[in-house]
């Protein structure tokens, strides 16, 4: 494996596990309030043409992130659909 290819792997696999602490996050408080539906909608745009950019290229580092942070990104996006009218936590009564 040449340099280069080391360096997109960790590159790859850093930004794409980056995602899994705000998916696990926002899954178990469904809180969404912070999460902006704009950025979340042209981000997994961006994942999802990055994927067929990747394949075409062959780039297996790129294809192999794109694959793993294109799911978690489609995930964050559907529970800000899902739950974006739902109260923050912090607004829900006691009792």
């Amino acid at each position: 494996m040449q340099t280069i290819d080391i360096i997109g792997s960790v590159a790859a696999v850093l930004t794409t596990v980056s995602f899994i602490p705000q998916a696990w996050q926002t899954f178990k408080t469904k809180d969404v309030s912070g999460i902006s539906l704009a950025m979340y909608s042209i981000f997994t745009s961006g994942v999802l043409l990055w994927l067929v950019y990747a394949i075409a290229l062959e780039s297996w580092p790129m294809i192999v992130s794109n694959c793993v942070t294109a799911p978690v990104a489609l995930a964050i996006l559907s529970m800000k659909l899902r739950y974006r009218n739902a109260a923050a936590p912090a607004d829900i009564p006691a009792g």
